[in-house]
């Protein structure tokens, strides 16, 4: 099956076509995808984009949804 190669934080992964950026974030090794306002980590809940709790940086852009964008080629992902 063909793969897409992603970096996040840093980490060069490569994936499935058609992973979402949630799950590479977790198969990368990171459970923590931001901080709360008290600054616990907080990782994916519902997986279908309602609980917010999955956010990243994509390319430079804060605050996206990664369980509801699959990865694209050369994507660079930052979890807070």
């Amino acid at each position: 099956m063909p793969e897409t190669q992603l970096t996040i934080n840093g980490k060069a992964i490569s994936v499935k076509d058609g992973t979402t950026v949630a799950a590479a974030v977790l198969m990368a090794g990171f459970s923590a995808f931001r901080r709360s306002v008290s600054g616990e980590p907080r990782g994916p809940l519902c997986g279908m984009g309602i609980c917010y709790e999955c956010r990243v940086a994509i390319d430079g852009e804060s605050y996206a949804r990664s369980c509801q964008i699959v990865c694209r080629p050369g994507m660079r992902v930052t979890t807070s």
